[in-house]
């Protein structure tokens, strides 16, 4: 039975952008693109509202719980293409737990007198581990109050707009604070993961109201509001604070943002609402990929140990997302989580949008469209690639051998486990 509204698929894609990602990469914004902090946001939202359209189309067609791995299979077929992406989606998650767990410690830290590397890295396994724990006692913990999370944090920021419209300075914004045009775009790209998270309405597909109506509005609807609020955000922290100020407090911005208006109390308001919403949101995020580990291997593209379940939770799955999580979080730095986690949707994304204009004809979409959402989001991946091998050679690096692991592991696995498994079970099936 349906029960989700209008209003309740906006909230999930609300919910699944504006999770920890503000949080973790505003400074990163602004140390890239100073006064154009606003246009870089546009520029991310952008690509995420082109993409939005491919997967409205595909998700009324394919309502699965699936979600983007349905729309794959469907465009692709089961190949060693459609099978990469599946792993390579599973580990996309794990890049997103790792960057909300560091912007929990980053967060997290600002209420101990001393830091120090070891209280870093303890607050950032503790970010994971509980959610984990909550997730094998009662998954649905959080699950069931997101709704109410959603409300809260977009609440504070919000507040944080309203109190700090007239702290606002324009010429910390001017033309003359602004960088090149390519260095926008290139910091538009490493914050795209803080768009990250529209595609879940799509894996609630099935459980929402008037379908053919609701799911693409829930999709434009979100977009639109969060591009809108992360614009004003940036706004309201370019224009407030010297950019000297925020870079001293790169990792934890957006709570600095709130001084100039509420103070103190601002501060400890946005810091408790970065703990809450990272905190919420990995919970989410090791339950949802922990589900979609079982579907894919439900399916025999992953190993079948990630089926394995106790009182209905995948527990294997949430086991291996919280070791994978925990040790990705603690090896490598924020910037580099950003740069990994956007390039790895930004790839997705492309797939998506290639495999939308694929199935056009059966989901009734614009050819022109789709080529425009295509041609935007590989741009974007490549601008982001070419910047950062020339940046960050050791980000590249990581990405890559998530594709180089994705694509050996559905080669060796596809055709020697999964096509063993497939063809045994074929002949016994014709014996009978």
């Amino acid at each position: 039975m349906r029960s989700i509204g209008l209003l309740g698929a906006i909230s999930i894609g609300i919910g699944g952008m504006v999770g920890g990602g503000i949080f973790a990469v505003l400074g990163e914004a602004v140390s890239l693109a100073h006064g154009a902090t606003a246009i870089a946001f546009a520029i991310g939202g952008l690509v995420a509202f082109s993409t939005a359209y491919s997967y409205a189309k595909l998700s009324v067609k394919y309502q699965n719980e699936g979600g983007t791995v349905t729309f794959i299979d469907k465009a692709f077929g089961d190949n060693i293409l459609s099978g990469s992406v599946n792993l390579m989606m599973w580990l996309s998650y794990l890049v997103t737990i790792s960057l909300y767990a560091t912007a929990f410690a980053s967060y997290g830290e600002t209420f101990f007198s001393h830091k120090s590397s070891l209280l870093h890295h303890v607050l950032i396994t503790v970010a994971i581990v509980f959610p984990a724990l909550i997730n094998l006692v009662s998954a649905s913990f959080v699950g069931k109050s997101e709704t109410i999370i959603v409300i809260i944090k977009v609440s504070i920021l919000v507040l944080v707009i309203i109190a700090g419209a007239s702290y606002v300075e324009p010429s910390r914004m001017s033309p003359e604070n602004w960088p090149s045009s390519f260095s926008m775009v290139v910091a538009g790209m490493i914050i795209f993961v803080a768009y990250e998270g529209f595609e879940l309405i799509a894996n609630s597909a099935e459980d929402i109201k008037e379908p053919a109506k609701n799911l693409p509005r829930a999709f434009y609807a979100s977009v639109i509001i969060v591009i809108a609020l992360y614009i004003l955000i940036s706004i309201i922290t370019v224009g407030d604070v010297p950019e000297a100020k925020l870079m001293q407090a790169k990792d934890y911005a957006l709570a600095i943002a709130a001084k100039p208006a509420l103070g103190h109390v601002g501060f400890v308001l946005v810091a408790s609402a970065a703990l809450l919403s990272t905190f919420s949101a990995i919970n989410a995020t090791i339950y949802g990929n922990a589900r979609l580990g079982y579907i894919i291997a439900k399916d025999g593209k992953l190993p079948k140990s990630l089926m394995h379940s106790k009182n209905n939770v995948p527990f294997n799955g949430v086991l291996y997302t919280t070791v994978l999580s925990i040790i990705l979080a603690n090896s490598i730095d924020l910037t580099e989580i950003a740069i990994i986690g956007s390039a790895s949707f930004l790839l997705i994304f492309f797939l998506v949008n290639i495999s939308a204009y694929k199935l056009k004809k059966e989901i009734g979409a614009s050819a022109l469209i789709l080529i425009f959402s295509s041609v935007l989001s590989l741009l974007a991946l490549g601008t982001l690639l070419y910047h950062t091998y020339t940046s960050n050679p050791n980000a590249i690096m990581v990405f890559m051998s998530f594709i180089i692991i994705s694509g050996l592991f559905e080669l060796i696995y596809g055709r020697y486990v999964r096509g063993h498994f497939f063809n045994r079970h074929y002949k016994a099936k014709k014996r009978a």
